[in-house]
């Protein structure tokens, strides 16, 4: 009867103990990882709020050491408003008020002065110190509540990529609109109501929720990228000097691992500030790095030359003659000088940039080869970037029958890719002949403390490893050798790149004479390329060719990059 008694409590006991452990674990959960939560909802109960408190999950750029740096974050602050009722003397409140806000008094007096009113904002975003010196001036009607926004710590630094958010038709809470924010909305978003829900309810609450109810798709978090501060920076920097020294309409560039796809930088000049985009027009929130389409010009011809050596119809010893101009279907195709070179080996074709040695190519190989690798390099498709409204490049004149069709697409004119699909094919030439998906999400961390790792599958190989190889010794002779004479040959490193000049096509029918589109590319180390980087620069002004424009970016940003990643020399 005794050990009975005593098995008993045993049981009773441990079921206690089972309980408070679970009790404190939990407990746990909602006081320590849900903290911020809470605080929230015990702010709304005891200061008055004019809309629930602000919350959204962060995006992080990621160092090249592994540290995560905030690139879109949730910053605390106070709603200045006022009550038009209460307001004694609006002009001279304004203008204590402009001491330590950049308010515009006449605006401010005419919201504080507003008939028939009890509360308008004077400003909705005001920092935590600036909140604590007004509040010391106790002014008539002017009250300051408690809230949260959005806030951008780079300021400009990947402007397009991050993107923003915004409030848009019926929606209660800002939601991402461009960029990553929109792309991962349903990650970073939160749903105010979740924090009214009673605490001690939460305590119990989930323990047997239904599967669907706390999948990964409905579980809020935050986006770890791959984009690497200091370099995005750095980007930034070199697209705008080369911006302003040529004046064009606009610069951009792409950093990428060819192996992977990892972008560890992409931006657009001119930039804007994302905490400060009240008189940025509407059409420079758009990424033309995936949502524009451009004719690239000869750094296609990389692409051209490798599908030839994969199919066997060159090889880099293999010669043409050059007559300078080629007569096809009524169209004269020529060099950028219109100069004949007479008998030239591939590699001089690549070296001087011929349009008839790639056309040479072609016909050789045959139009129905030729076609089907740049369809494998998916040139006409989107790369399922992580960003919205990517476009897909405009490559129909490779169904045409015409000789002169395949002609000019052999040197990048008559098809437009957008900048992302095209960096994607060119890495192929450098990273084993394989497509890679271009990306910037590498992981998700939810708010429950648990992780997800991103991973995107190796794509199609187009080119063997060893049409690899070979086309990234030619692209290395043209840098040691035909690049401004070779005098930004890295004596220590090998680097394989082309320049592209692309003329604009004229929405009338034809090309304008003056107006064109420069593009570079180039991956390092050649045979074992970490970094592949993309650059063009749309309408330079008082210069012609790519060599002139983008030859000193580029290299600049090269050895930029093998000295903050401490890249060892391969020759």
């Amino acid at each position: 009867m005794r050990a009975l008694a005593i098995r008993r409590i045993r049981i009773l006991t441990s079921a206690i103990i089972a309980l408070a452990l679970l009790l404190i674990a939990r407990c746990y959960y909602l006081q320590i990882n849900q903290h911020s939560v809470y605080v929230e909802k015990a702010t709304r109960q005891y200061v008055h709020t004019v809309r629930d408190i602000y919350d959204r999950g962060s995006i992080f750029f990621t160092t090249k050491e592994g540290e995560l740096v905030s690139g879109a974050a949730i910053e605390s602050g106070y709603v200045l408003a006022a009550d038009p009722t209460a307001v004694e003397d609006a002009q001279t409140e304004c203008e204590q008020l402009a001491q330590h806000l950049t308010l515009d008094i006449e605006l401010c007096v005419a919201r504080a002065t507003k008939p028939d009113r009890t509360y308008v904002e004077l400003d909705s975003t005001v920092p935590e110190e600036v909140a604590q010196n007004i509040d010391t001036k106790t002014l008539p009607g002017v009250s300051l509540y408690r809230t949260q926004w959005r806030y951008y710590p780079g300021d400009t630094v990947a402007a397009r990529t991050v993107g923003f958010t915004s409030y848009l038709d019926g929606s209660t809470q800002p939601v991402g609109s461009y960029g990553l924010e929109r792309s991962y909305d349903n990650i970073l978003s939160r749903d105010p109501n979740r924090l009214s829900v009673n605490f001690f309810a939460e305590i119990f609450a989930n323990l047997t929720a239904p599967e669907e109810e706390v999948s990964e798709s409905n579980k809020p978090g935050s986006v770890v990228t791959t984009i690497e501060p200091t370099v995005a920076r750095m980007l930034q920097n070199e697209l705008q000097t080369a911006q302003d020294k040529w004046q064009s309409n606009l610069t951009g560039g792409i950093i990428m691992d060819p192996k992977t796809g990892a972008i560890y930088a992409m931006d657009v000049v001119p930039a804007f500030n994302l905490n400060d985009r009240k008189d940025v027009p509407i059409e420079d929130f758009r990424n033309p790095l995936v949502e524009n389409v451009y004719e690239m010009g000869s750094i296609i011809k990389p692409l051209t030359m490798a599908s030839g050596l994969d199919a066997g119809a060159v090889t880099p010893s293999t010669t043409y003659d050059d007559p300078g101009c080629l007569e096809l279907d009524g169209f004269r195709v020529c060099n950028y000088d219109h100069r004949a070179r007479g008998v030239v080996p591939m590699q001089e074709v690549l070296n001087q940039s011929l349009n008839t040695g790639v056309s040479f190519v072609v016909r050789t190989m045959g139009k129905d080869k030729f076609r089907d690798y740049f369809t494998k390099l998916q040139l006409g498709s989107e790369t399922g970037i992580d960003l919205p409204n990517e476009a897909h490049g405009l490559v129909q004149n490779l169904q045409s029958p015409r000789d002169v069709e395949y002609a000019t697409a052999s040197f990048g004119q008559g098809i437009a890719m957008t900048p992302v699909e095209t960096v994607r094919a060119l890495a192929t030439l450098g990273n084993g002949g394989y497509l890679v998906t271009p990306h910037m999400a590498s992981k998700v961390v939810y708010d429950d403390g648990t992780e997800k790792e991103i991973s995107y599958p190796q794509g199609e190989q187009i080119f063997s490893a060893q049409t690899s190889e070979t086309i990234s010794r030619m692209l290395t002779t043209v840098v040691d050798k035909a690049l401004r004479n070779g005098t930004v040959k890295l004596p220590d490193y090998s680097v394989a790149a082309k320049t592209g000049t692309a003329q604009i096509a004229d929405p009338q029918g034809g090309y304008y004479d003056d107006r064109y589109l420069h593009s570079f590319f180039g991956y390092f180390p050649s045979y074992d390329p970490k970094f592949i980087v993309f650059l063009y620069t749309v309408e330079p002004k008082g210069v012609q060719y790519a060599s002139e424009t983008l030859t000193e970016t580029f290299m600049d940003i090269t050895k930029f990059l093998i000295n903050y990643y401490a890249i060892p020399p391969d020759r």
